[in-house]
């Protein structure tokens, strides 16, 4: 698969970009265990091009997660151009384009998701991104804006046209937010669209390797791309991979090696974000790395309420040493 001059393997895995979620602690946690591209949490082109701290510091790229790529949002043309301008010299591989947020305070004010309801301004955003942009320019989009306006076939190729290099679909529409089943129906239409030429990658709701794998087989997409079923799980990219090379399952990892994990990546979180956001930002990990053990509750509301760095530890330590062997293979509840 190529994403301009980008050479990647076969049916790559896609880390999708989340807000407090894909900072650096939890990307290195991604790559290693086999995330092939993975993306910065999503930026606001006015924080960026007025040198907000927070934005700025989503721009930082470690060579080990490479290929990556810069996601941008906003509403307005020329403060993404200018924003574009300022991600490419942080040298990622990629710049990407959020056409797909719903979170209101984005979409309400027309960016994100709430492109979908300008697709004029869309394109023409498009259009002026793709022309300053030495780099590739991809899209992530939704399938409309609710259940009357699923416009994305349609929508793909005038993407196409404007010069977009690989275009990722969300299988539900912004009204829809995270809720019901996400329909990969469109997307396979877009996919099988004769007139597409570029990468179309899927995503919503891959929550193991059979379901995967079935979205590769059934709709044919070149990539998957992979968000909330990742968070206190990124071995996923790597029971997908092997799934799709052998068709066998791994075994699930014991709680043991997966307290390692979160403890390594709590670690990075601190490094990286210091306490008390450190913190914070762990316990939706947290959460899922331990979920399917039984009688947990009150372990559980301890790791999840803690702001002692000490304390947590412990509580991992603890953790280990009193359900280490227990293999939990629990993957229901994810919230995808």
């Amino acid at each position: 698969m190529k994403i301009g001059d980008l050479e990647l393997r076969e049916q790559p895995l896609f880390l999708a970009p989340m807000e407090d979620i894909t900072d650096p602690s939890f990307r290195y946690m991604c790559k290693k265990f086999g995330a092939d591209v993975m993306y910065t949490e999503f930026i606001s082109s006015d924080g960026l091009i007025r040198d907000g701290e927070k934005s700025v510091r989503k721009l930082d790229i470690f060579d080990y997660e490479r290929p990556m790529g810069i996601q941008l949002y906003g509403h307005d043309i020329d403060s993404m151009i200018n924003a574009t301008r300022i991600a490419v010299n942080s040298n990622p591989e990629l710049v990407d384009l959020n056409y797909g947020c719903p979170v209101r305070k984005i979409a309400n004010r027309g960016a994100g998701a709430g492109m979908l309801q300008n697709i004029p301004l869309m394109l023409e955003m498009t259009t002026s991104i793709v022309k300053a942009s030495p780099l590739p320019v991809t899209v992530k989009t939704r399938l409309g804006w609710d259940e009357n306006s699923k416009i994305i076939v349609d929508l793909a190729e005038k993407l196409q046209d404007r010069g977009i290099k690989a275009l990722t679909i969300h299988g539900r529409t912004r009204s829809q937010f995270y809720k019901g089943e996400a329909d990969w129906t469109l997307i396979g239409e877009v996919k099988n669209n004769s007139k597409m030429h570029i990468p179309v990658i899927g995503n919503g709701d891959v929550s193991s390797p059979e379901i995967a794998s079935d979205m590769f087989n059934k709709y044919g997409v070149d990539g998957i791309m992979i968000g909330r079923a990742a968070v206190g799980r990124p071995w996923i990219f790597r029971e997908i991979r092997h799934y799709l090379e052998t068709g066998e399952l791994l075994s699930d990892l014991t709680i043991a090696e997966k307290t390692d994990i979160a403890q390594e990546q709590f670690k990075r979180s601190l490094e990286w974000k210091s306490e008390p956001v450190g913190i914070y930002e762990m316990r939706r990990h947290f959460s899922n790395y331990f979920k399917g053990i039984p009688n947990f509750r009150e372990t559980r509301i301890r790791l999840l309420t803690s702001l002692d760095i000490e304390e947590i530890f412990g509580i991992l330590d603890h953790i280990k040493e009193r359900w280490g062997e227990l293999r939990t293979n629990d993957r229901s509840n994810f919230w995808t």
